[in-house]
């Protein structure tokens, strides 16, 4: 097998390579300077497995058209196989018709993934499951629930203290899937939204007086809906609060906004590349997902279940 990184998050194709004990394939992936993408793979990659590794974080479509531009310079160079890591998938939050005349972005770029040459996909932690469904090559998606309940229950010592909380409905089965490694209960926030990063917190379900709270989600972006939760479940009588989500998209003042709010601690994956944007004496803590991803690759490569990494 063969590893290939993009430009979107170098340190953790750095940690993944080191987990494998593989080094990066040598390839330059650099920009003309009409800001074109330009990538030349420096190696023999004929007949070869190869795992292309970059996150379609911010910015977004510069990191989709590397990746797409990637696969498509394996594909001409004759790799055996393809598969698309994307520790964070972006456009995924657009996954339905919201309204009249509007898009669904995520089959789009499963479209563009699968027509570029991508022969499978790795991911974790999509903002909706039956995203899988929009491949028409095999996907692999990763939770991070077992990640994060390592995690707490390294901090946590006392976990029969813990209650976790989804932020909505709809991230129920994600919330109770952590709940039950750590043999803990679970509270709902009834969460009422009225536009794209627009939300307020109508209701909360669960007894969370003088309990210890935990929120479990998928993605961080703006951190406003986070906060006002975590202001609701404190103004209900909580002890405290804290907060497990796997992808710190973090845009704009988000990480100044968590920092001057009540939450303990948020704790994200590397995921998506922070860039130094979390400074000292921050709220924001991050645990790596390398090894993770590496042994799916693993697994993937010798042809072995990755599903039993969650059983």
């Amino acid at each position: 097998m063969k590893l290939l990184a993009g430009n979107s998050n170098r340190p953790l194709a750095d940690a993944i390579a080191e987990s494998l004990d593989i080094p990066l394939t040598r390839a330059q992936v650099k920009r003309f300077p009409d800001n074109e993408a330009w990538v030349v793979i420096e190696e023999n990659v004929r007949g070869e497995d190869v795992f292309v590794i970059q996150s379609t974080s911010y910015p977004a479509n510069d990191n989709l058209m590397e990746l797409l531009i990637c696969i498509d310079a394996l594909k001409r160079a004759s790799a055996k196989r393809i598969t698309a890591v994307t520790p964070y998938f972006g456009y995924a939050r657009q996954d339905r018709k919201t309204g009249g005349r509007t898009p669904i972005s995520a089959k789009l770029v499963a479209n563009l993934i699968t027509r570029a040459g991508a022969d499978r996909l790795l991911t974790m932690d999509l903002h909706s499951g039956q995203i899988q469904g929009f491949f028409d090559i095999p996907t692999d998606n990763l939770q991070a629930a077992p990640l994060m309940a390592a995690d707490i229950q390294a901090h946590y010592h006392k976990t029969d203290e813990l209650l976790i909380v989804s932020p909505d409905v709809g991230g129920v089965v994600r919330a109770l899937a952590l709940a039950s490694r750590l043999n803990a209960g679970l509270a709902i926030v009834d969460k009422r939204r009225k536009g794209p990063g627009q939300s307020e917190v109508a209701n909360i379900i669960g007894d969370v007086s003088g309990r210890r709270l935990i929120i479990f989600d998928d993605i961080v972006d703006s951190a406003t809906t986070l906060c006002s939760a975590a202001k609701s479940l404190m103004d209900a009588g909580a002890a405290e609060v804290s907060a497990y989500i796997t992808h710190g998209v973090l845009s704009g003042a988000a990480v100044e906004r968590v920092n001057n709010s009540v939450l303990k601690e948020l704790v994200v994956t590397d995921s998506i590349e922070t860039d130094g944007r979390l400074g000292g004496g921050s709220k924001i803590r991050v645990v790596s997902c390398a090894g993770l991803i590496g042994e799916a690759m693993r697994r993937i490569a010798n042809e072995e279940s990755v599903s039993k990494l969650f059983d």
